[in-house]
């Protein structure tokens, strides 16, 4: 059975509030439709080491929505992410970017 889908601004408000009862930054870098936007999150793990993409799939065997790195699993340099984000809202202009500072990499959408 597929789950229903939350509309973007719920998505982005929550991992906010849950961000921020950690202490750790988090900025919507990206305003998109509040309703049917889809949500793309970069975790920055500082210059030194990072930047990671996130971005939300079906999981086809359960219906559940999945975060996926569509950029790999090894943080990027800023401007690699940025490229993929650009070519992204090209094509979606509905597009949200949330910003989520954590130099361990920690974001709202893990599993588990």
């Amino acid at each position: 059975m597929i789950e229903p889908r939350l509309k973007a601004g719920i998505i982005v408000q929550s991992a906010i509030r849950q961000a921020s009862m950690r202490g750790i930054p988090a900025t919507v870098v990206r305003h998109g439709d509040d309703d049917a936007g889809q949500v793309f999150v970069v975790v920055n793990r500082g210059r030194d080491i990072g930047f990671v993409l996130l971005a939300p799939s079906r999981d086809y065997d359960s219906g559940r929505t999945v975060w996926r790195r569509p950029l790999g699993e090894d943080p990027l340099p800023e401007h690699e992410v940025d490229a993929h984000i650009e070519k992204e809202r090209r094509i979606d202009p509905d597009l949200w970017v949330l910003e989520i500072e954590s130099r361990d990499g920690w974001h709202p959408f893990e599993e588990g």
